[in-house]
């Protein structure tokens, strides 16, 4: 990853702030975008911390200028843009469908799924105007593939995810251009603790729904990410890969 420039979007939370430590780690210079400064900061002084380079842009990706702003602060502080792991998320409401309210699902649309859009949309275009290709990384998750019990918009935006990965694999590999989808299954995460929070009866079931016998752990999914946004996966485009210790085998 040496030299390379590489946004993380959502990346002051865990697993967004683990795969920015691990890209800095391995040379790659890290745009750290997410809504919380706070948090964001923290993360961009942790890289510095080790030697890292980092710099810190105020993203809501549902704001289209906010994506834009992102991927030009990228080649404005770093002169190039290689790759992004779009992984700022909302987290599901945990009701049953017909407890659902429109406002929470069109706020699940606007940051799991056009969120993604926006930020895919930038990193291309400037991907494309530098004609060098690059690798970008989406945050799906394993209800992205199966259903969820209780998280019908939270499936239904990880369907969606995983839908624009593949078209814009088949749009863009031709110009050198990676897409790819990491689907976590249960991380221990703030975002999986608000979840079983929300409806206790979700931390058994999660429990006992990875055959490997635990929760991951965040810089789980920034290895797959990093490894997907490395060269060493250079054949690899438009995959939904699982890294949910075996959830989706059963």
């Amino acid at each position: 990853m040496s030299g390379k420039t590489i946004i993380v979007t959502g990346a002051g939370g865990s697993i967004g702030r683990a795969a920015a430590l691990i890209l800095a780690r391995r040379g790659a210079n890290v745009v750290v975008a997410d809504i919380v400064e706070a948090a964001a900061e923290e993360t961009v002084r942790l890289i510095r911390a080790e030697g890292g380079n980092a710099v810190y842009s105020h993203c809501d990706v549902s704001i289209e200028d906010n994506a834009w702003s992102t991927v030009e602060l990228a080649i404005t502080e770093f002169g190039r843009l290689d790759g992004a792991f779009n992984n700022a998320g909302l987290p599901p409401v945990s009701v049953p469908l017909h407890q659902l309210t429109s406002a929470d699902f069109q706020r699940s649309l606007d940051i799991n799924v056009l969120g993604v859009f926006h930020c895919m949309k930038h990193q291309i275009a400037a991907m494309l105007k530098a004609g060098s290709g690059g690798s970008i990384v989406n945050t799906a998750s394993v209800g992205g593939t199966v259903a969820i019990p209780a998280q019908g918009e939270y499936v239904a935006a990880k369907h969606a995810v995983i839908g624009l990965t593949r078209i814009a694999a088949v749009d863009y590999g031709q110009q050198g251009i990676r897409v790819n989808a990491v689907l976590p299954g249960a991380i221990r995460t703030p975002m999986l603790m608000s979840v079983i929070e929300n409806d206790p009866s979700h931390a058994e079931f999660l429990k006992t729904a990875h055959p490997i016998g635990r929760y991951g752990e965040p810089a789980e999914i920034g290895e797959t990410a990093a490894w997907l946004l490395s060269d060493a996966s250079s054949f690899v485009t438009g995959a939904a890969i699982a890294a949910d210790g075996g959830y989706t085998a059963i």
